[in-house]
């Protein structure tokens, strides 16, 4: 018999939400244990990378075809609470609108892994334009946007 780790799954669709989790290590850390600001940002990016890939929304393919990429346009956060070596963290990522060439995304960060009984730690909302190779606003690949009306709606996603 051969061990072998189990299957690499940070996130998953809960409804029409989308469940990230991640843990605080020494290096998102400043001196005094607790993460450093800009770190929030990174677990928020990691957990709408994640949310793309699960809802078959390919990024990487759509820059190697010269299609464009995503941009962060927009951002607005709010701390409320520090997050600490070794906690647990969950980023729950909801779409809140769809646009040709954009979406607006809210996040929270909490601690623990439960929505019911974790702490938000952190609010935010992430405006994120599809752009060109040129760097100019554009239209997102066909089906896109379907796809981030459907989690918004809380459906079933075909990926």
């Amino acid at each position: 018999m051969v061990n072998v780790p189990p299957p690499f799954v940070p996130g998953a669709f809960v409804g029409a939400a989308h469940h990230y989790r991640a843990r605080v290590y020494f290096e998102d850390t400043d001196l005094s244990g607790i993460v450093y600001h800009a770190n929030y940002l990174r677990y928020m990016e990691r957990a709408r990378s994640d949310m793309l890939r699960l809802a078959g929304i390919d990024q990487r393919a759509a820059m190697d075809a010269g299609e464009g990429a995503w941009a962060v346009t927009d951002l607005a956060i709010k701390y409320r609470s520090p997050a600490k070596l070794d906690d647990d963290l969950l980023v729950v990522s909801t779409v809140e609108a769809v646009r040709g060439a954009s979406v607006i995304i809210a996040q929270r960060i909490l601690r623990g892994t439960d929505t019911l009984s974790g702490e938000t730690l952190t609010d935010g909302q992430v405006t994120a334009a599809f752009l060109s190779p040129g760097g100019r606003p554009r239209r997102q690949p066909a089906g896109w946007a379907d796809r981030f009306t459907a989690i918004m709606n809380g459906e079933n996603i075909p990926c």
